[in-house]
C-alpha cells in the first residue's frame, strides 16, 4: 500500500519501512521481487511444518511451530497474527479494538480484496502461460484508509473487477476444469478407500500428524504390496497412465433454478435411466457440482467496497456497476454441474441417463456440449 491516512496518522506498508536490511535476509520472489525478511519470521518459515500450513489448520500450526521450535515471541503479538488469519467477518468487535482495516490484508471477509488473492492470482496466471490484465500493484500504491477501511481510488473500479473476474476465470479454466475436476474425484475416491487401512483421516486434526500428510501419501500407497490397498492403488495407477474417469458432460444450471437448487448426486443420475439398457450403480458415476462467482454469491463484488475520488477528499461512497460499463456481467454466479463415468465402457449409458435426468428437472437439456458418439462406444 501506498500511503495510508487515518486519523491524522500516515502509514507505509512497503518491506522497507518495517525491516531492518542489517539483520534481514533478502529473498527474490518470481512474483514481487526482492522481499526481506526479519529474524523472527526467518524462524517461522525455516521450519517443515510451515512449508507445509493448510489455511484451516494455520492457526493450531502457528501455535505447534512455537511450541515444536522453541520460537520465543510476545504473546500478543502471536495472538494479533492468528486473529489476521481469519476472515475478518468473522472477527468480533471485542477482539479488534483498533486498526480494524490491517484484519483485512491477510484474509478479507468484508469483500474479498486481500494480498492473498494478490498472490495466487498473478502466480498462478503466470504458471498456467494465462494473460494477467489485473494489476495489483497499481492498487496497493493508491488504497489509503478512511474511517478505519481501506477504500480504493475511484477510478480503479475496473482494474477491481478484474481481480475478481480473473479470479473467477482460473476457477473456470483452471482449478476446476474438467480434467482436473476427474482427477479431484479419483484422488478422493483413492483415498477414502485407503483411509480404512491407512487411517489417514485419524491425522487431520492434530498438527504434529497433519504437517506429514502431502504427496508421498500417494506413493506410499502406490509402492504398498498389502491387499486391502489394491483399489487405492489400481486408482493411483491408472491417474499416473491418465487413464482418467471419462468426462460425460455438463451443464450450467439455469438462472431461474439456482434459488432451489441441491447438489446433484450419482443416485440422481442412476435413478434417471431408461429401463431395458445396462444397469448403471452408483459407484459407476461420479459428479462434480462447481461453483463459480466473484467472491459475493450472487451479488456484485464492487457493491461491498467503499471507493474515494481523491486524495483531497476523505468522504468514501459505494459504485454500482451500472455506472461502471454495460459491458459487466448482469449476472455474478455459476452452478455447473458435470458428471464422468468412472469405467469407459459405460460412457454411453451414464451420458444418456444425465441427459434424461436434465429432461425431468428443467425440462431441456442445458448441455455445453453433447457427448461424442465414437466417445460413447469407446471401450478400452
Amino acid at each position: 500500500m501506498g500511503a495510508c491516512t487515518n486519523d491524522d496518522e500516515q502509514w507505509s506498508f512497503s518491506s522497507a519501512s518495517f525491516v531492518d536490511r542489517r539483520s534481514s535476509k533478502q529473498v527474490y520472489d518470481n512474483v514481487h521481487g526482492n522481499i526481506y525478511l526479519d529474524p523472527l519470521s526467518l524462524k517461522f518459515i525455516d521450519t517443515e511444518q510451515f512449508q507445509r500450513s493448510h489455511e484451516d489448520m494455520s492457526v493450531r500450526m502457528i501455535d505447534y511451530i512455537v511450541d515444536e521450535h522453541n520460537i520465543d515471541v510476545d504473546s500478543q503479538r502471536l495472538k494479533k497474527v492468528k486473529e489476521m488469519i481469519f476472515p475478518s467477518k468473522h472477527l468480533s468487535h471485542t477482539c479488534v479494538k483498533d486498526k480494524k482495516f490491517l484484519y483485512d490484508i491477510v484474509a478479507n471477509g468484508r469483500n474479498g480484496i486481500d494480498v492473498d488473492k494478490f498472490d495466487y492470482i498473478v502466480r498462478d496466471t503466470r504458471a498456467c502461460g494465462m494473460g494477467c490484465n489485473f494489476q495489483f500493484r497499481r492498487l496497493m500504491e493508491s488504497m489509503r484508509v478512511i474511517g478505519d477501511e481501506i477504500c480504493y481510488r475511484a477510478k480503479d473500479n475496473l482494474t477491481i473487477h478484474k481481480l475478481f473476474s480473473t479470479r473467477a476465470d482460473l476457477h473456470r479454466t483452471v482449478y476446476t476444469h474438467a480434467k482436473v475436476k476427474a482427477i479431484d474425484l479419483m484422488l478422493v475416491d483413492a483415498l477414502t478407500e485407503a483411509d480404512k487401512f491407512l487411517k489417514i483421516s485419524s491425522s487431520i486434526q492434530e498438527p504434529a500428524e497433519f504437517w506429514k500428510l502431502d504427496d508421498s501419501i500417494m506413493k506410499t500407497i502406490e509402492t504398498s504390496s498389502d491387499h486391502e490397498l489394491k483399489e487405492s492403488r489400481d486408482l493411483i495407477r491408472r491417474i499416473r497412465r491418465r487413464d482418467l474417469y471419462r468426462f460425460c458432460n455438463e451443464f450450467s444450471v439455469p438462472k431461474d433454478s439456482l434459488d432451489h437448487f441441491k447438489a446433484i448426486t450419482p443416485q440422481d443420475i442412476v435413478c434417471s435411466q431408461r429401463s431395458g439398457g445396462i444397469a448403471l450403480r452408483e459407484e459407476d458415476v461420479a459428479v462434480s457440482n462447481v461453483k463459480i462467482d466473484l467472491t459475493r454469491g450472487r451479488n456484485n463484488p464492487l457493491e461491498s467496497i467503499n471507493f474515494f475520488m481523491d486524495y483531497e477528499s476523505d468522504e468514501k461512497f459505494t459504485i454500482q456497476d451500472d455506472r461502471i460499463s454495460h459491458l459487466l456481467p448482469a449476472f455474478y454466479q455459476d452452478m455447473i454441474v458435470r458428471v464422468y463415468s468412472k469405467k469407459p465402457e459405460l460412457v454411453g449409458a451414464v451420458s444418456e441417463a444425465f441427459e434424461n435426468f436434465q429432461l425431468k428437472t428443467f425440462g431441456i437439456k442445458p448441455q455445453v456440449h453433447s457427448t461424442p458418439e465414437k466417445k460413447k462406444r469407446r471401450v478400452i
